[in-house]
């Protein structure tokens, strides 16, 4: 079985002047180990399907599987659970607590699962390694550079082992050696550590990392192709 099933998905959102559907009827099969990138024009629903796959969101209609679940169908409490033991998420724009150190941030996660707190630095050690940033773990987020925070990110959104690793525009805000060298961090995540991984970008450079590339326009998928 693939890890997500996408089948019939259709996303609405209303509003008192006007209803719009960034989502229309959308299939999409993404396989164990896979790293795929959806792209596509702003409006075209590629980050509204993240959201989705994610269970930040759910859709009009249509079924969302992760891994077997029906996230799709799960209550918000059910999905604030699932999120927690199952997601790991990179966001554009870091989202790292600004008085918590590198350590501290990768830590947050892991407080609402039941482990001892040797339990939690170890995995907070593994992940900052992972990562190569073991060297910088008592530092705030003002002392690192915006690729180091991004790497943070990075360690925070593995550091509870997720199904699956979700990241939105995770270069959007660096420049072009801190986004190469990101990209290939995400890349490990997929070849080292076997995660799956799906991504939203505009960058078709950091998009040539994927093993799949999902073109979106007007909430259908357009186009699809492959790496070798």
């Amino acid at each position: 079985m693939s890890l997500i099933q996408v089948e019939n998905v259709t996303k609405t959102f209303h509003s008192t002047s006007e209803e719009v559907t960034p989502i229309s009827n959308l299939d999409l099969v993404v396989e164990k180990g896979e790293f795929v990138v959806l792209m596509g024009p702003s409006g075209s629903g590629k980050t509204t399907l993240l959201h989705m796959l994610a269970g930040i969101d759910r859709p009009t209609k249509g079924v969302v599987r992760v891994a077997g679940e029906e996230v799709s169908a799960m209550s918000p409490s059910q999905l604030a659970r699932w999120r927690t033991r199952a997601v790991g998420y990179v966001f554009q724009q870091y989202n790292l607590i600004p008085v918590l150190t590198a350590f501290e941030n990768v830590e947050v996660p892991l407080l609402l699962l039941r482990l001892s707190r040797a339990e939690r630095e170890k995995k907070i050690s593994t992940a900052l390694a992972a990562v190569g940033l073991s060297d910088r773990a008592h530092h705030l987020p003002r002392q690192l550079s915006g690729g180091q925070q991004q790497r943070v990110a990075i360690a925070r959104a593995i550091v509870a082992d997720p199904v699956v690793v979700f990241a939105d525009e995770p270069t959007g805000n660096l420049d072009r050696n801190a986004a190469k060298m990101t990209m290939e961090m995400l890349r490990r995540l997929v070849d080292e550590f076997g995660k799956t991984l799906v991504m939203v970008t505009h960058d078709p450079v950091a998009a040539q990392a994927a093993d799949r590339i999902v073109h979106l326009d007007k909430g259908q998928i357009v186009t699809e192709a492959t790496h070798a």
